[in-house]
């Protein structure tokens, strides 16, 4: 999960990652399914050769927890100190385990092979003006790190600003947040390594290519917001953590500071700081016109926020230590910044709509009787909007898919934008004073494809485009609904192949994330087509928890309401059975990080119905994920065990809390990374060594854990294939396929 919604660097599912899910949101994990044999194996059935597997000895503590009287056993405690010898010796042993088993399979090679091909393909990010230059990043195929390029003029050819993939030899080190100031001089980047999402800020100079000496440290969940004279930046940071505690300490007391080009770190001016509100974080952006500088202030992940500013006075001499104002200091709905005309600022809100609207605030009358609505609420979900060429540009979502409309500055509408199918808009970038604006469309069949827009004349020209060696035009997406156990209407897509014989029989992975207020929304992965190649059906249930259907659907799956994503979910794998897409001995379930909550919590509420379960990155132990780093952040969507009627309800299903011995779980893979500081990697230590010891029956319980990765961003390449090759081998095998 991500502690701020907007800049999120992992929400992803092992198959794809919705866009919706994060803004430049990478695949990270992939699974495939073959035909299976006529004698498929049911549910929860031996898995040939899983008598062999000997589990590594764990030590099991005498650590009890007393929660208000109650006393919870926690004997893999020492399991979270993931940098203590015992702890090594554990992980080593594990993965001797995994890698042992994993390369028996003999369908592994292949199905790298063909994984590795499929990923070859050129992979654009988004363009944007700075000055009169154009900045992308593109990954050429199977770039360990996309690079980012400039292109100076219409007529120039692009050439490389910044190639992380020089950065390291093994392609861990990534580019992060990066942003380019007002006239195009400088870039302000970050490079995170192995994965942590502990950031370095950098000063690049775009002319020469060249780094100045500027270095800053210890920078976490920020953006970089330059000043229009480009003489520095915003930016948000930490105080330094103790030596020991870096991945594993509690993050608190995030503060925004201004950074001038060329000088130390240390005579960054403190702009903004919270000290009665530790766990307050905040995020500056400035106003395209560049005379205001915007602070959003969350209260962990809690979707309302309170907005601030400081005028600057000027763009061209910004005074950064004039005082902040409190715009919006209730706290009490979602704010976003969308624009300003002068003192009138454009902001887009769910206060009294719960799916967004869009006010104008006139700061010098700012009481609410004054807002005028510009973009009124709708049926359907106002995700963002943008002004572009003095328009407004509102993207929405219907039914978990998005439209994209046109409003005049007056909020009058003025058309539509014409999309290519049921798929997910990327952007679009662009200012005020453009008169052109890009976008991306993607859906599950097709791979992002970027088009440029021009706003003067209304039209669409393609910019970039990969082309796939794979026929596409046998498969096909479908949107379905079906009732969950309270009655809901929840929609679902499927994947799958034209005219499919509904017998029951085809593999199916199904997907779901249900958390946080992020929507999952049609995306593209290589790893899908070779589920889709392979006979299988690829499911996504836009369960409760999401922002599918705004606010109230978000809060019908947070807090004591989290029960009602499981059911969904139930509800969603029951239909497929029911239908005859599949059956239980052919089903799969996956999910990453609260995803990986939602697996464990559905493998342990009902196993019967899966065959088989991917738990990535996951949140298990729901009685202690508040200790560390970011953790505490989460408190607004979970509640917290320090609460005791909250710990109730988080007892009922935290995954490592309801294992019980003697109980035939679904096959599993669960999967951590050793640098993972946004989910500890101990919650999946936790549950995979109380999951190896309670397991009756034959199936595999196994854990692969990656070095030198975290929760997902900044991933290489080579190891996102292999750990995809590994979910699809490990899935060939326990479902007993060809």
């Amino acid at each position: 999960m991500s502690p701020v919604p907007e800049r999120c660097a992992f929400h992803r599912s092992i198959i794809a990652s919705g866009a919706r899910v994060c803004a430049g949101a990478l695949l990270l994990w992939g699974a495939a399914f073959g035909t299976p044999r006529a004698s498929a194996q049911s549910a929860g059935a031996p898995d040939s050769g899983a008598r062999q597997l000997a589990y590594p000895a764990a030590r099991r503590s005498d650590q009890v927890n007393d929660y208000f009287g109650v006393q919870i056993a926690d004997p893999y405690r020492w399991l979270e100190d993931t940098d203590s010898p015992e702890t090594r010796a554990w992980i080593a042993a594990e993965n001797r385990l995994t890698s042992s088993y994993l390369s028996a399979i003999p369908q592994r090679a292949r199905i790298r092979e063909r994984l590795t091909a499929l990923w070859n393909y050129p992979k654009y990010g988004l363009p944007f003006r700075r000055g009169h230059a154009l900045f992308f990043t593109e990954n050429t195929g199977l770039q360990q790190q996309p690079v980012l390029y400039v292109q100076e003029s219409e007529k120039s050819a692009p050439h490389v600003l910044l190639d992380p993939n020089t950065l390291s030899s093994d392609g861990t080190v990534a580019l992060s947040v990066f942003a380019v100031s007002e006239r195009g001089r400088y870039l302000g980047y970050g490079t995170q390594v192995s994965g942590s999402d502990w950031e370095e800020l950098h000063v690049r100079d775009v002319r020469h290519g060249s780094d100045l000496p500027d270095t800053l440290r210890w920078v976490k969940f920020s953006q970089i917001a330059w000043t229009h004279d480009e003489k520095g930046f915003f930016y948000s940071r930490y105080d330094a953590p103790a030596s020991d505690s870096a991945l594993r300490g509690a993050n608190r007391n995030q503060k925004v500071y201004y950074h001038r080009v060329g000088t130390p770190q240390e005579r960054d001016v403190l702009i903004y700081e919270s000290p009665g509100h530790p766990d307050w974080l905040v995020t500056a952006e400035t106003s395209d016109d560049g005379e205001y500088v915007l602070l959003t202030v969350r209260d962990g992940t809690d979707r309302r926020n309170r907005l601030y500013y400081i005028d600057l006075g000027s763009a061209r001499s910004p005074k950064v230590n004039n005082p902040v104002v409190r715009l919006l200091d209730e706290g009490n709905a979602s704010y976003r910044f969308v624009d300003n005309g002068g003192q009138v600022f454009y902001v887009q809100t769910d206060l009294d709509a719960p799916n967004g609207r869009l006010v104008a605030i006139d700061i010098n009358r700012r009481e609410r009787r004054f807002w005028r609505t510009v973009i009124p609420e709708d049926t359907d979900v106002l995700e963002q909007v943008h002004v572009i060429d003095n328009r407004l540009i509102a993207t929405y979502l219907h039914d978990a898919h998005s439209l994209v409309r046109f409003f005049e500055v007056g909020g009058a509408p003025s058309g539509e934008l014409p999309l290519p199918g049921m798929g997910t808009v990327g952007g679009p970038s662009g200012r005020p004073t453009d008169t052109e604006m890009y976008y991306s469309f993607t859906s599950f069949l097709q791979p992002p494809a970027v088009y440029r827009y021009d706003l003067e004349h209304d039209s669409a020209t393609l910019w970039r485009a990969p082309q796939l060696a794979f026929d596409t035009s046998r498969y096909e997406t479908r949107q379905l609904f079906f009732t969950s156990k309270d009655g809901t209407r929840v929609p679902m897509f499927i994947t799958a192949r034209k005219n499919l014989a509904l017998d029951g029989t085809h593999p199916t992975l199904l997907s779901a994330y249900g958390g946080f207020g992020v929507s999952v929304t049609p995306t593209f992965s290589p790893a899908q087509l070779v589920w889709l190649e392979m006979g299988g059906i690829y499911a996504v249930a836009n369960v409760r928890g999401g922002g599918e259907y705004g606010e109230e659907w978000h809060h019908a799956g947070m807090l004591d309401r989290k029960q009602n994503v499981f059911d969904d979910f139930i509800a969603a794998a029951e239909y497929l059975v029911r239908e005859k897409y599949t059956s239980p001995s052919h089903l799969a379930m996956q999910g990453a990080s609260n995803g990986g909550l939602l697996v464990g919590a559905v493998m342990t509420q009902r196993p019967d119905l899966f065959a088989a379960a991917l738990p990535a990155v996951g949140v298990m132990d729901m009685l202690r994920f508040q200790k560390f780093t970011i953790g505490w952040a989460w408190v607004s969507e979970y509640g917290s065990s320090d609460d005791s009627a909250q710990f109730e309800v988080l007892r009922r299903y935290s995954p490592l809390h309801n294992i019980h011995a003697g109980t035939r779980y679904p096959a599993t893979l669960v999967t951590t990374a050793d640098h993972d500081d946004r989910v500890v990697p101990g919650h999946s230590f936790k549950f995979a060594a109380a999951l190896q010891a309670a397991q009756s029956g034959s199936a595999p319980v196994l854990i692969r854990i990656e070095s030198k990765a975290g929760h997902g961003g900044g991933t290489p390449t080579d190891k996102r294939i292999d750990e995809s090759t590994d979910a699809l081998a490990f899935l060939v095998r326990v479902l007993g396929m060809p």
